[in-house]
């Protein structure tokens, strides 16, 4: 019977302790993984940047235990354009990208969170093949907003496992030798696997 009771009254103090908080301000969270960005179909009139993956990594810092501020780099991405199916150009690109990042549960091992912010697109190394090899393709930089919603899964006390979604409001104007080709409007979803490490406060 006291057996019984012991049980019960820890059971009753589980249930009814606050959940210990995940985070603590001044907590660094590092990912490293992989994305995989994937335009809008028809991003331009005549031509099409298609879809790339690669290497990525993002550093928070947490301002309080559910906010924190989300630095996003990569190792650039590199996406070939094509022409009625055809690929005729290819061109790579650098996303950094910052946000305000909202973690609306304080404890458990499940972290879910939602962010906002900017993102700055460069676009570098344009290449032309197929039917306009020789001529020059350049894509100019863009600066827009962008969104993020994802998770974290802890597998340890500083390890943890992230899945993200992001989209980025990416619009830039093109021209080839010297012609304006108009706004390419690429607006990506991008999903991203990573691994976690925490440390700072603890």
């Amino acid at each position: 019977m006291r057996t019984k009771i012991s049980l019960a009254l820890c059971a009753l103090t589980l249930a009814t302790a606050p959940a210990a908080q995940a985070y603590e301000a001044g907590d660094f969270l590092l990912r490293g993984g992989i994305h995989h960005v994937s335009p809008k179909s028809d991003n331009h009139e005549t031509l099409d940047v298609q879809a790339a993956s690669s290497l990525t990594a993002s550093v928070e810092y947490f301002l309080q235990p559910q906010w924190a501020i989300d630095l996003l780099v990569a190792v650039p991405f590199k996406h070939e354009v094509e022409l009625g199916g055809t690929e005729v150009a290819s061109t790579r690109h650098l996303p950094p990208t910052l946000s305000l990042v909202w973690y609306p549960a304080a404890g458990g091992r499940w972290h879910p969170y939602v962010g906002a912010g900017l993102n700055y697109t460069l676009f570098f190394d344009e290449d032309t093949k197929g039917p306009i090899a020789g001529q020059d393709l350049e894509l100019d930089p863009s600066f827009g907003l962008a969104a993020m919603a994802g998770i974290d899964w802890d597998i340890g006390d500083r390890w943890g496992v992230a899945l993200d979604v992001r989209y980025m409001d990416i619009d830039t104007e093109g021209t080839l030798d010297g012609a304006a080709l108009g706004t390419f409007e690429i607006d990506p979803l991008a999903v991203g696997l990573s691994a976690s490490y925490r440390f700072g406060a603890r």
